[in-house]
């Protein structure tokens, strides 16, 4: 059965209280957080807030930017998180794709591979440190002596673990330790810094699915996966909505709308996309940014009937 997750960022206390309220209320899985520091605000300290007027929401970065994350620190926000809201806290890490917020902390971003191995290794430092390990690490891709973290504790036993990506060897490492595949369908960085070309089409996403399948060989239980969804759009018009979106990212109307990275269509039409996605990519989980909270929250009955009528089914 499809869970949906919401992406946000607090612009005011007042208006970011609700939105928790509001996500909880309708069904939705769990409120993240972007962590790009000094282009939005906090994640851990948002996530503690949605915390205090919350019960059951999950909460997590979505996701911290390994880069520029040391372990400790990192563990230590999360299993703080853990604790003030009551066992609710999710980890969200990449690799890091913006030059400007590694050059921000005195760091140059370094080739795909060093920002590859420097997830891995801060990914597999924070859970062994949330895990209650001590981690020596010297690398030229990460430095920690003697770290632990004895306060605070988690309340989980376990923290779930989303990576976040679309590279190969990412993918494949997360295909064997992650709990959740964040895949974002994001390709090469363009000249902003921040926005990405698009790795939509199917044989893209079949590719980066094959080095999930890879990963996990072996696993009892294979990662979740999520697709970060771009578009929403509720409509009686789907090829005209997906049209402009199509063009500016030279697919198809027809190679868009097929993937998950887009929700456009009717009630009905988003609701057959999501099982058809399940279905197709083994994508279970969705994350949608905050101004498709109206959009999606009213077809969340619906989908979570769908599902139950389909696993009863089988």
């Amino acid at each position: 059965m499809a869970t949906f997750s919401v992406q946000a960022r607090p612009t005011d206390a007042a208006s970011w209280a609700e939105l928790a309220r509001t996500v909880e209320a309708a069904g939705f899985d769990a409120l993240s957080a972007a962590d790009h520091p000094g282009f939005g605000p906090s994640p851990f300290v948002s996530l503690a807030a949605a915390a205090a007027v919350t019960g059951t929401l999950g909460l997590g970065s979505y996701v911290s930017n390994a880069g520029i994350r040391e372990p400790l620190l990192l563990a230590t926000d999360v299993a703080t998180l853990d604790v003030v809201s009551g066992g609710r806290a999710r980890l969200g890490l990449g690799a890091g794709h913006t030059p400007g917020e590694w050059r921000a902390v005195g760091r140059e971003r370094p080739d795909v591979a060093g920002r590859v191995r420097r997830c891995v290794a801060v990914a597999e430092a924070v859970r062994a440190l949330l895990a209650g390990d001590e981690v020596t690490v010297d690398t030229p891709d990460l430095a920690a002596y003697a770290a632990r973290l004895d306060e605070p504790r988690p309340v989980q036993d376990r923290i779930p673990l989303t990576l976040g990506t679309a590279n190969s060897t990412l993918l494949r490492w997360a295909g064997a330790h992650a709990d959740v595949v964040g895949l974002t369908g994001f390709g090469r960085t363009l000249a902003d810094g921040h926005r990405h070309e698009a790795r939509w089409r199917a044989d893209q996403i079949e590719a980066q699915l094959a080095h999930v399948v890879a990963g996990a060989a072996g696993r009892d239980t294979p990662p979740v996966l999520e697709a970060l969804v771009q578009h929403v759009a509720v409509t009686d018009d789907a090829e005209a909505a997906a049209a402009p979106i199509a063009a500016r990212l030279d697919l198809t109307v027809t190679e868009l709308l097929a993937t998950p990275f887009v929700l456009i269509g009717t009630a009905d039409e988003i609701a057959t996309a999501v099982a058809t996605h399940e279905r197709r990519w083994g994508v279970t989980r969705f994350v949608v940014r905050a101004d498709a909270v109206d959009a999606i929250a009213p077809l969340l009955p619906r989908m979570a009937e769908t599902g139950r009528l389909r696993a009863h089914s089988k």
